[in-house]
């Protein structure tokens, strides 16, 4: 029996590049929005020649795909239906920007079938939007998310970043507390990561020094404040109300499979991992010509499943269990396992019903346990 997939459109147009991003991103003025709703729409006709399974989560997201239109917006999910097996309870997420959210689209996209809105808010403190270079306020975004519920979404998520440079525990605090009093059912909060050829990068010089101490503390203050507003932790960075949690993301951390459209877009499915280049007109040249668009490819061995399991099971409050393991990967757990009730004994991790799990102040090391982990493992 086939499973069900997710998919993810990568739509790259942005009014402007903010500092801090890595995405792939293109001016939106360039005039190649018509050519690649086009090429979008051939790569979807050549996918479904081969696309059997029950697709139940559909991920819009960008770049910032509310500027690419309600009009091709609503033609990508009709092409989707008519192409796709899509289910009636699919879960379709839109990233918005909240300065890009005006009610006439809210309404359009609701009726195209968007179910669920992210908006990209990152802040409610105005003099950290500028710093971002953000191009909305804080009146903005929540003028733009009480628009959307009385639109009538009712499962609308925001991103909230801390870890900025002069963002004070006091000001992460009231962030977190404001969003959390908006109609909302999920929250995701990250760590402020200065990436390579980002503006921010080149002008680090001029910023001041971020304390990982104050990082680590305004990480705790999210999971405690989430946590006593009804917002429970499910991943590193994501907390949700009760059934509110993004269907499609867990895909990428529980190892179901998944397939992305567009510049820089990935793939898990049928044991391969690919990746489509990360230039607009490359890929609409070669879905029109049929010339190589696929710049990376490798295929998932069981050792290598194995490995993800551990790694991506530690990134969510749900955890890893040693019988699922042996079932999955016919292999044994019992190296790992030592070191994960070791470290119970310092705070860093739990055991739950049989499954381990890091601890909030696990999480804050995450990247160090899961590298020792996979470590022992590799010595079994």
């Amino acid at each position: 029996m086939l499973g069900s997939v997710g998919l993810y459109f990568h739509i790259p147009f942005c009014a402007g590049k903010c500092p801090y991003c890595d995405f792939y991103s293109v001016d939106a003025a360039d005039g190649l929005m018509d050519d690649y709703a086009k090429a979008l729409d051939r790569h979807l006709r050549e996918a479904s020649a081969y696309l059997s399974n029950v697709v139940d989560t559909v991920y819009i997201g960008g770049g910032t795909p509310s500027l690419w239109g309600a009009r091709r917006i609503d033609a990508l999910l009709k092409r989707t239906r008519k192409l796709f097996s899509l289910s009636p309870k699919a879960e379709i997420t839109l990233e918005v920007n909240p300065d890009s959210a005006q009610p006439k689209d809210l309404e359009r996209w609701r009726k195209s079938g968007v179910n669920r809105l992210s908006f990209g808010v990152q802040s409610t403190d105005d003099a950290l939007l500028r710093q971002l270079g953000r191009g909305h306020n804080a009146q903005q975004a929540a003028r733009a998310v009480a628009q959307a519920a009385e639109a009538g979404y009712d499962n609308l998520s925001v991103d909230l970043l801390y870890g900025l440079p002069g963002q004070t525990m006091e000001q992460w605090r009231q962030t977190l507390q404001t969003a959390a009093a908006w109609p909302v059912a999920h929250i995701s909060c990250y760590a402020l990561k200065v990436e390579k050829n980002t503006p921010l990068h080149k002008t680090w010089g001029s910023i001041p020094c971020i304390d990982d101490d104050l990082v680590a503390d305004q990480y705790l203050l999210a999971v405690e404040t989430l946590e006593r507003l009804g917002f429970a932790q499910y991943e590193i960075s994501n907390f949700a109300k009760p059934s509110r949690q993004s269907r499609h993301n867990l895909k990428y951390w529980t190892l179901e499979p998944f397939l992305g459209f567009g510049p820089s877009a990935h793939s898990d499915f049928g044991g391969l991992r690919y990746a489509y280049t990360r230039d607009l007109s490359a890929y609409i040249d070669g879905v029109a010509g049929g010339d190589p668009i696929v710049t990376e490819s490798e295929r998932i061995e069981r050792h290598d499943r194995a490995v993800e399991y551990i790694m991506l099971g530690l990134r969510t409050t749900h955890g890893i269990n040693e019988a699922e393991y042996i079932q999955k990967f016919q292999a044994s757990l019992d190296r790992p396992l030592a070191l994960l009730a070791k470290w119970e004994r310092y705070g860093l991790t739990r055991q739950e019903n049989g499954r381990w799990k890091l601890t909030p102040k696990g999480f804050l090391v995450s990247n160090r346990l899961i590298g020792e982990l996979l470590g022992e493992h590799a010595k079994r």
